[in-house]
This record gives C-alpha cells, structure tokens and sequence, in this order.
C-alpha cells in the first residue's frame, strides 16, 4: 500500500511566522495584567506573578476613555456608510456607464493611491483652517469620504459582473440609477464588505491627521487619546510615561475592529478574491 508523504516543513514555517506576529500581542495582553514595577522588570517574566486589573480600572476611570472610544466609534461607522455611498456611485460610473475621458480620469483618481497622506497633510490643513472647520468631526470625517481604495475595489467588481444582467434589466426598462440600485448594489455585497472593513479599520486607525486637526480633549478619536498615555508632563496623565495603562488601553482599542473584522471576514476574503483577480 503507497503512503502519502506529509511535507511538515510548510507548517513548521507558517507556524514559526505565526508565533512571530503573535508575540506583540500576547506581551501587550500580559503586561497589562502586571503592575507598573513587573513591566520594567529585568529579566522579564511572562507569568504575572500578582496578576491584576488595575490598569483596565484605571483607564476608565481617570481619563476620558469611552468618550474617545464613542468619538471614535462614531467617526468610523459615519465615514464607512458615507465612503460606501459615494464610493459605490462612483465605481458603478467608471466600471459600467461609458463617458468621455472615463479612463483618463479614473487613472488620475487611481494614481491617487501612491500619494501619502504626508504629503498633502499641509495643503488639507491650511483649506480646513481656512473654511473654519477645524476641531471639529466635520475635519475629520470629510477628508476620509475621498477612498480611492474603496473605488478601485468596487470599479473592478462591477467590471466583472456580466454585460447580460444589464442588458437584461434595460430591455425590462430599468435606468441607470434603478439598475444599480436593484442589480448592482445586491451583487456587490461582498465587495462592499471588503470596502466596509478597510475604511472601518482605516478611520478607526487614523492618527496623523487627528492629531492636527483636534485640539479639545473630548473630540479626539481613541488613538490619539491613547498616545497621550505615553507623553510625559504634557500628557494627560501630567507624569512619567505609565506603560501598564498604555498597554491595557490599547488591549481595548482592538476590540471594536476585530469584532467588525470577525463578523465580515467570510465577505472579506470573497470580496478580495473577486474584484482583486478579476481587476
């Protein structure tokens, strides 16, 4: 009988990567169990040796911290529903209505995606200072609405759907608003999802621009309320930088995007797979 032999060595390197990116967060979740003298501690332990909450009560006691994580919460879910209706629209015209200078502008919108935010962080400045629109959501949310990535994603979908399904729905007298609202929006769910969970984790990430575009305390999104943790005297804690609340804060702030992550992540990787490749 011929036995089929198993190549482990694969395995053995998916595993060892595995560990390699697990590593930082398993620290992080362990040391915010610690008290403050056990972090620093030399030679580390991994096993707490008085494992404790005190971090966590911390948090949320002495600092705003649910005021950052609705801030935050917020801005995400308003960017991601507006980014998926402006995003949509405009893929549905690049991928399926045919106009003048269609592909020049759809290259210009795409070439977009090499340019970082870096550089045009001052121009974006000096124009909502200038409209009066700075320390508020308003900053935060419009400039986030411009996802080139989600019209990549989404144009590359809606080329992929059959010419036929269209035609189809034209001959029943359907127009070009009516088509993409009742054929195209319901076969692009799991394009859409992918859109959902990048410009989700994208808003709830961003750091950059909040960071010069808020100054009062209870409008700042939760990363730049939990990098406050690590400032010295002109942090909020007004001390030394304390790891133990820093870590157990940013144990927290995960939470929200792998929740969305776990819920979408079957129309994640559909979504990938079907406007990437085809694209």
């Amino acid at each position: 009988m011929k036995t089929k032999r198993i190549n482990i060595l694969p395995y053995l390197l998916m595993g060892l990567v595995a560990l390699i990116f697990l590593f930082p967060m398993a620290w992080t979740i362990i040391s915010a169990l610690k008290p403050e003298g056990q972090i620093v501690s030399y030679p580390p332990q991994w096993i707490p040796q008085t494992p404790t909450l005190e971090n966590f009560t911390l948090v949320l006691q002495k600092f705003p911290f649910m005021q950052w994580v609705w801030n935050s919460v917020f801005l995400a879910i308003v960017s991601t529903v507006l980014v998926l209706v402006l995003d949509s629209m405009a893929a549905y015209a690049f991928g399926r209505l045919e106009f003048r200078g269609k592909k020049i502008l759809f290259g210009l919108i795409v070439s977009m995606l090499l340019v970082p935010i870096q550089a045009y962080v001052v121009p974006l400045y000096m124009l909502f200072s200038t409209l009066g629109m700075l320390n508020s959501y308003t900053a935060l949310i419009l400039p986030v609405c411009a996802n080139v990535t989600g019209v990549f994603l989404l144009t590359c979908f809606f080329r992929s759907i059959p010419n036929e399904l269209q035609e189809a729905a034209m001959i029943d007298g359907c127009n070009d608003f009516t088509i993409f609202y009742r054929v195209m929006i319901p076969l692009s769910k799991p394009a859409l999802s992918s859109v959902a969970i990048i410009t989700f984790i994208s808003s709830w990430n961003s750091f950059l621009w909040p960071l010069i575009a808020i100054r009062s305390d209870h409008l700042k999104p939760l990363p730049v309320g939990v990098a406050q943790f690590m400032g010295a005297a002109g942090g909020v804690s007004g001390s030394a930088p304390q790891y133990g609340i820093s870590l157990s804060a940013a144990c927290m702030a995960v939470l929200p995007t792998l929740i969305v992550f776990l819920i979408l992540q079957r129309f994640f990787v559909q979504g990938i797979v079907s406007s990437g490749i085809k694209g």
